[in-house]
Order: structure tokens, then C-alpha cells, then sequence
């Protein structure tokens, strides 16, 4: 589907707003890490880090093409971001206290990009066909992601949440936690869905 103009140019201010939160998070990683390939390597580590990028390309894309990608991809985008900004606000914000440019790499990753995703989806996406069925086809990246978390960390012993630290929960614990952060995609899946088929009449 084609973008006009304003579309377009809001699909721009988001790409560029997550390519800053991205370049300040690798800034503050590089200072950590002390070579640039160690940093990439220990941001790839963060469903954060990998679903901004995702939405850095989605929206790159949109804004050089002037088209808008598929509903289904956009809806679950706006859903993942979304997961990323409830998540850190509610359970893993209070574990740490950025300063400076991590503070600003801190916000624009989990409440500036996240915020102008979604409104993005609500103001502009293409909506109509979306189905339930697709609540469970954007299950697909949350799991993948977890499958990958878990196979980092079995080889390095370093996991990046809580919630999936095999060495503090035991494979038990994180299969909850799992079946847990499964059951709330699901549940977010399924709103969007319905808010989606709300918006389109």
C-alpha cells in the first residue's frame, strides 16, 4: 500500500529515533566493551536491542520505499515494541540506574521508539485482514528469541533477563517464566487483534 507524505515522514522520525536510541545504547557498550565487534556482540544478546532493530529496518524501509509493509508484520512489530516498553517499565527498570547518554539510550529504546511505534501502527497501519490466527503466528519471535537467549547462555553462562537465568531459576523456573511471558504475548496478540479489527471499521 502506498504512504502519503505524512505517513511517510512519520515512518522516517521513527526509523530515526530508534537508529539514535541504537547508536547511543553501541556508544555507551563500546565505552563497556572496548572494541566495536564485542559491543554488537553483547547488545545482540537483548530482545530489546533485536527488536529495535527490527523496527529501525521496518520503518527505514517504509520511509525510503513509500510503502507500507503488510498488516500482519506491522501489527506484530507494534506488538513486540510494545512488550519491550511494558516489560522494562514494570519489572526490569527499577534493577538498574542509568546515568547520561545510557539513561538517554535507556529511554529511547524502552519509551520513545516504543511509543512512536505504536501510535504509528494505530495512526497509519493497514489493518484490515488481520485474524486471530495471527496472535499465534507473532508468538514466532519471542520464541525464537527465547531459544536463542537460552543457547547463549548455556555456552557463555550469561543470560540477559532475569526471568531466563537458567543459573539463578533452574531450567523449572524459566519454563514458567516462559510459559508465563507465552500466555501474556498471547493475551496482547489477541487485544491487538481485536483493536486492529476496531480501527479498520
Amino acid at each position: 500500500m502506498p504512504l502519503a507524505p505524512l505517513p511517510r515522514l512519520a515512518a522516517l522520525a521513527v526509523a530515526l529515533a530508534a537508529l539514535a536510541a541504537l547508536a547511543a545504547q553501541l556508544a555507551v557498550s563500546l565505552g563497556l566493551a572496548g572494541s566495536l565487534p564485542a559491543a554488537l556482540w553483547a547488545m545482540g544478546r537483548f530482545f530489546t536491542i533485536l527488536t529495535n532493530s527490527l523496527v529501525l529496518a521496518s520503518f527505514g524501509v517504509m520511509a525510503a520505499r513509500g510503502r507500507a509493509l503488510p498488516a500482519a508484520w506491522l501489527a506484530g512489530l507494534a506488538l513486540w515494541i510494545a512488550i519491550v516498553g511494558v516489560v522494562y517499565h514494570l519489572l526490569l527498570a527499577a534493577l538498574s540506574d542509568p546515568v547520561g547518554l545510557a539513561w538517554w539510550a535507556d529511554q529511547g529504546l524502552h519509551s520513545a521508539v516504543p511509543v512512536l511505534a505504536v501510535l504509528w501502527w494505530v495512526g497509519f497501519a493497514p489493518k484490515p485482514g488481520l485474524g486471530w490466527h495471527h496472535a499465534v503466528l507473532w508468538l514466532g519471535w519471542p520464541l525464537a528469541y527465547s531459544v536463542y537467549a537460552l543457547g547463549r547462555g548455556a555456552l557463555d553462562g550469561r543470560y540477559p533477563y532475569p526471568f531466563l537465568d537458567v543459573a539463578a531459576l533452574g531450567y523449572g523456573g524459566v519454563a514458567l517464566n516462559a510459559l508465563g511471558m507465552t500466555a501474556g504475548f498471547l493475551a496482547a496478540g489477541l487485544a491487538v487483534v481485536a483493536l486492529s479489527r476496531r480501527l479498520s471499521r
